[in-house]
C-alpha cells in the first residue's frame, strides 16, 4: 500500500537539480517522511485494504473471513512499509538524478515515471515476501488463523521454495505497479502544474494531497483487474490451480467464472484506499518533509 502510494509525492515533493548531487539530507527527509507516512496510512487504513483482499480471494469475501477479524496481516504490512518505502526513494532519487543528467531535461514526466518503474522493481524485492504475509494472513481460515507473519513466510519458504513461495507474484506485483505508475504520474504531475493557474492559490500540503488523491484512485480503478490476478496468484496454495496458470489465464479464468465484475473485484475499497490514503499519504509527508527542512536551516 504505501509504496503504491509512495510514488505519487516522489514526482513532485523531493525535487532534484541536475546541477547537484543528490544530497545525504534529501535521502535522510526520503527516507524519514516516507518511512513515518506510509506507517500511518498501512495501520489507518488497514481495514479496508483486508475487505479488498477478501472480495478478490478465490474463496469468496465471506469463507476468506468477511468482516472478522480485518487488522489480520496489520503486523506485516506495517513492518514492511518503512523498507519498502527506503528502497523506493533511494532508488528513485539516484534514477532520477540520472536519467535527468542524461537526458538534460528538469521535471520531465517521462523521467519520473522511468525513475519510478525502475524503483518499483527494486521496491518489489522487500514488498513481494510482506505482501505474501499480509494477505495470507488476511484470508486465513480454520487452523492456520493463529500463524503469524514469520511463521506464514517460512512455511512458504519450506514447502513452496525461494522463487514459488516467497517471490510467488514478483511478476504480476510488477504487472501492477508500473502500469499504476505509468497512468499516476502524468496525472499527479498535471493536476499539479495546474492547481495554481485554475484555483489562483499557492500550492501547498492540502493541495498536494489532494492532487495526489484523484490520481491515485484514478489509477487504482484502472488497474484494479491487475490487482485481483496479483492477489489469486499471491494466495494460491499448493493444490491449487492458480499456481500452474500464467497471469493471462488466472485473468480469463475470472472473467469466465465471474464475468467483467470479477475482474474488477473490489474495485471500491481498493479506489476508496488508495484515494483516502493518497491524502493521508501527501499530508503526513509534506508535513514531515518541511519539519525536518526547516530543522536543517536551524542548524
Amino acid at each position: 500500500m504505501a509504496a503504491e502510494l509512495a510514488q505519487d509525492m516522489a514526482a513532485g515533493s523531493l525535487e532534484v537539480s541536475m546541477q547537484e548531487p543528490v544530497t545525504k539530507f534529501t535521502f535522510l527527509h526520503a527516507l524519514v517522511a516516507g518511512g513515518v507516512a506510509g506507517v500511518v496510512v498501512d495501520i489507518a487504513l488497514f481495514p479496508i485494504d483486508t475487505v479488498k483482499t477478501r472480495l478478490q480471494s478465490e474463496l469468496g469475501f465471506w469463507r476468506a473471513g468477511g468482516f472478522r477479524g480485518i487488522y489480520k496481516g496489520l503486523a506485516p504490512a506495517a513492518a514492511g512499509s518503512a523498507p519498502t518505502a527506503a528502497l523506493f526513494f533511494c532508488a528513485y532519487e539516484c534514477g532520477k538524478h540520472f536519467l535527468s543528467s542524461v537526458t538534460h531535461t528538469k521535471d520531465s514526466p517521462y523521467v519520473h515515471m522511468a525513475a519510478a518503474s525502475a524503483a518499483e522493481v527494486l521496491a518489489c524485492l522487500i514488498r513481494v515476501p510482506v505482501e505474501i504475509a499480509k494477505q495470507r494472513s488476511q484470508t486465513l481460515t480454520g487452523h492456520k488463523q493463529q500463524l503469524s507473519g514469520l511463521q506464514i513466510l517460512l512455511r512458504a519458504y519450506r514447502t513452496e521454495g525461494l522463487r514459488r513461495g516467497l517471490y510467488r507474484g514478483f511478476g504480476s506485483t510488477i504487472m501492477r505497479e508500473i502500469p499504476f505508475s505509468l497512468i499516476q504520474f502524468p496525472l499527479w504531475e498535471y493536476f499539479k502544474f495546474q492547481w495554481t493557474p485554475v484555483t489562483g492559490y499557492e500550492s501547498t500540503p492540502i493541495s498536494v494531497a489532494l492532487c495526489g488523491a484523484v490520481a491515485g484512485g484514478i489509477s487504482a480503478g484502472l488497474t484494479t483487474p491487475l490487482d485481483v490476478v496479483k492477489t489469486r496468484i499471491m494466495l494460491a496454495e499448493r493444490e491449487s490451480l492458480n499456481r500452474r496458470r500464467n497471469a493471462y489465464s488466472i485473468l480469463r479464468g475470472i472473467y469466465v467464472e465471474r464475468g467483467f465484475g470479477g475482474l474488477f473485484a473490489g474495485f471500491v475499497p481498493r479506489v476508496l484506499w488508495i484515494t483516502l490514503g493518497g491524502a493521508f499519504f501527501f499530508g503526513f509527508y509534506d508535513l514531515t518533509t518541511r519539519l525536518l527542512g526547516a530543522a536543517n536551516t536551524d542548524h
